[in-house]
């Protein structure tokens, strides 16, 4: 069970950055043939998709779940001997498990013969337990199986997604969904929510004990609504939602109207309370207002919370999509209830403080820091609305000198220099209030360079993309460089002049690949140029709200060896999941997986990322053969798929693998 439940967790956090947790990437057949009066022999045959393996009978102690083919007792037959493996399993030391393991790629058949002890007809009922790994995500299955001797031979087809999601183990799925929760709540867009609780709570009840009623019923709600809405959006809305809610721009400006709001109460200009009639309808209500009030806060956060914790929600939405209601609902449950943990312990702190003072003094000096922080992260939600829609309003210079002016407020705030109306005068500063000083101006002269194209990397997935900002120093030089150089417009950094093939980029006005590179951002037109350059594809689903993909291009992506490999070796294609463009109407189209007709850029890539290759997690890189055929996608995958992950060497061994096996598929 312990390696049931590692196999499990890396499968969770994967989805969290890597990539989306697939169904189940195996199928089976099963077939049997008479050999004698006495005898049987029985054929299990898995097909296993490109880029997972699947594990042999014979593994050593510590290493993955072996495949068990199990049958249950009777006095009818008898199994002879252990069943046979083919073809031959391949062998490798597996850094995961730590020891050398056995595994089938492709395909696995195993042969049982059984001997028949009585005449007539009899039936032999079992199942498979396997596991199923690629690039460190493992998941454990359960395959039921049923022969009978009636017939000479007989062929049957079982669903790998009916009978082995509902035996996969739900408790080891809670604790692998509760880790990933833990981890979520670092992300950009749950963080900042910690500020606006402890903020909330400060203005609690006197009595302690109504507030840590108060602060318990919060973080129940949080679990309530996180697990409903997670529910009602896998039976109702489908994946497509919490791609909706974290790019349209009624949302974003909604959470952007939050956290501005708090960030003014934060400095003092009105206290956030219910309305007076909920107040004052009657006693008890006016105890249940407070309940109220902590219910909104935890609906809130639920909400922000769906902009950027997509990739496992997304991929449990994906699965419930698919017929799966009670696997979304454990992994949801342990996924908030994670989350809960943190802002329920964030709540009951406050709540202690309800004896200090509610206004002048650290603890003044302390809402309004965190005010300013909000009104800094809160113009990420309008970044997201700009890059989506194509504005031009916010760019990344614009973006940054915004940063630039608060957090230098801010500065000269806790120096004592700015002051609000509930503030006590500031005679001196301690050694603390100091070095917090100093931070905060530190980290403004760090911003200031980005306004000439400096990458700031360390703040990657908060910034708008690199290619908005005006004057790039960066940019300007390569430019220059090229005109230096003459060589010719260039599709995936091909050094030669393009091919007659290789269209202009459809979107190329508007739509941009980092660090100078080029390419395409229509499927169609990047397939048709990596045939005609004998090219391989590097597939990028990303998005504009993509916090992930932003740092994955800054930090990994910036890599001279990674850059290289893109500029030479690969036709790219970046695909925006949330890009709001409105596609011509001769390419509208109903899509084969949800039965809704695609009238945008953002639909189209999101229903190709979920029909064709399983997910609908971003960043998602995919290297592709140029085969060209979108049913054959699965088959034409180069490597097992990556997300985010900021490891540069494994990013490069990920890129060289996909093109030596570009080559050997290849060969002439």
């Amino acid at each position: 069970m312990k390696k049931r439940f590692i196999a499990l967790f890396i499968g969770i956090i994967s989805v969290l950055g890597l990539q989306a947790q697939i169904v189940n990437p195996v199928s089976w057949k099963f077939s049997q043939k008479k050999i004698s009066s006495e005898e049987i022999e029985l054929t299990f045959s898995a097909i296993i998709e490109q880029g997972w393996h699947m594990y042999s009978q014979f593994t050593p102690d510590g290493g993955p779940i072996a495949t068990t083919i199990n049958f249950e007792e009777s006095d009818n037959f008898e199994i002879v001997g252990k069943a046979i493996e083919s073809p031959k399993p391949q062998e490798h030391m597996d850094d995961v498990f730590g020891v050398k393991v056995k595994y089938f790629d492709n395909e696995a058949v195993f042969t049982q013969k059984v001997k028949v002890l009585k005449t007539g007809e009899i039936k032999i009922v079992g199942s498979i337990d396997y596991q199923v790994c690629r690039d460190g995500q493992c998941s454990m299955f359960d395959q039921e199986f049923e022969f009978d001797n009636k017939s000479e031979s007989k062929i049957s087809e079982a669903s790998h997604s009916e009978n082995s999601e509902e035996n996969e183990s739900l408790i080891w799925f809670f604790i692998a969904s509760f880790g990933a929760g833990l981890l979520a709540v670092i992300m950009p867009c749950v963080f900042p929510m910690i500020p606006m609780t402890v903020s909330f709570f400060m203005h609690s009840d006197a009595n302690k004990a109504k507030a840590k009623a108060k602060a318990l019923f919060f973080a129940l709600s949080i679990i309530g609504i996180f697990t409903i809405f997670g529910i009602v959006i896998s039976m109702f809305l489908g994946p497509g939602f919490s791609n909706w809610l974290s790019t349209n721009w009624v949302p974003n400006l909604f959470f952007f109207i939050i956290f501005m709001v708090f960030a003014a109460s934060f400095f003092g200009a009105f206290e956030i309370v219910l309305p007076s009639w909920l107040v004052n309808k009657s006693d008890s209500q006016a105890d249940k207002g407070g309940y109220v009030g902590a219910f909104f806060m935890a609906f809130t956060l639920v909400l922000v919370s769906f902009s950027c914790t997509a990739p496992i929600i997304g991929s449990l939405l994906v699965e419930a999509a698919q017929g799966s209601v009670l696997r979304p609902a454990i992994g949801m449950f342990g996924f908030s209830l994670a989350m809960a943990l943190p802002f329920g312990f964030f709540a009951f702190f406050p709540s202690k403080l309800g004896n200090l003072p509610k206004s002048g003094g650290w603890l003044n000096s302390v809402k309004v820091v965190l005010g300013f922080i909000e009104i800094a992260l809160g113009f990420k939600f309008l970044m997201v609305i700009d890059q989506t829609y194509h504005l031009g309003i916010l760019d990344r210079e614009i973006y940054i000198a915004i940063w630039i002016v608060v957090f230098a407020l801010m500065g000269l705030y806790l120096l004592g220099k700015i002051r609000f109306a509930h503030d006590s005068e500031l005679k001196h500063i301690g050694v603390g209030r100091l070095a917090l000083v100093i931070a905060t101006f530190t980290f403004v002269v760090y911003l200031i360079p980005g306004m000439w194209g400096a990458p700031l990397k360390a703040l990657a997935g908060y910034m708008p993309p690199q290619e908005t900002i005006d004057f790039d120093i960066n940019r300007i030089v390569r430019n220059h460089a090229k005109e230096i150089m003459n060589s010719g417009v260039s599709i995936g950094g091909n050094s030669a002049k393009t091919n007659e093939n290789c269209e202009e980029p459809k979107y190329a006005d508007f739509l941009h690949l980092p660090h100078g590179l080029e390419g395409y951002f229509d499927m169609d037109q990047a397939m048709k140029c990596a045939q005609a350059l004998n090219k391989p594809l590097f597939v990028d689903f990303t998005g504009h709200g993509c916090v992930n993909c932003r740092e994955m291009e800054q930090t990994v992506w910036g890599d001279p060896r990674v850059l290289k490999i893109l500029k030479e070796e690969y036709v790219i294609v970046a695909l925006y999941v949330d890009d709001k463009t409105k596609l011509p109407e001769d390419e509208w189209y109903v899509s084969t997986y949800d039965g809704k007709k695609k009238k945008t850029l953002a639909k189209k890539n999101a229903d190709l990322q979920i029909e064709y290759f399983r997910s609908n997690a971003q960043p998602n890189y995919i290297l592709l053969d140029n085969k060209g055929e979108k049913a054959n996608f699965q088959n034409d995958i180069l490597a097992p798929a990556r997300g985010h992950n900021l490891n540069v060497d494994a990013f490069v061994k990920f890129l060289e693998t996909g093109v030596e096996n570009f080559k050997k598929r290849n060969k002439k």
